[in-house]
């Protein structure tokens, strides 16, 4: 059974960082992507980034652009979410989630099969 589980999220003030965590188990397909997207309340599910597991090739949104960096660890299966200089716009729940590597856009929420129970950021201004 594949198994998400973020933790990271928090409270910061404007200009400040965090870092999230992506622990990932039961994955029994190869290859896959990771993504972190967010949602904040009445707004739809926003992409903030992709991982290609095999490859490490990332993908980010371009409100997070210069300001976001993914990264991993194979030996933990874990991934990360380096968040710098935060806005009070980037408050939201964070999720990640995991994906087969196929044709669909890895920015939509929809081409994901499996998500965490997701982190709250909250960036004071």
């Amino acid at each position: 059974q594949v198994h998400l589980v973020e933790s990271g999220g928090g409270l910061v003030q404007a200009g400040g960082s965090l870092r999230l965590s992506c622990a990932v188990s039961g994955l029994t397909f190869t290859p896959y992507d990771l993504g972190w997207f967010r949602q904040a309340p009445a707004k739809e599910r926003e992409f903030v980034s992709r991982l290609s597991w095999m490859s490490g090739a990332t993908t980010y949104g371009d409100p997070v652009k210069g300001r976001f960096t993914v990264s991993r660890d194979s030996a933990k299966n874990e991934m990360y979410l380096q968040m710098n200089s935060l806005k009070p716009e980037d408050t939201a729940v964070y999720y990640c989630g995991v994906r087969r590597v196929a044709g669909a856009d890895p920015r939509v929420s929809s081409s994901y099969e499996h998500w965490g129970q997701g982190t709250q950021v909250t960036v004071s201004s």
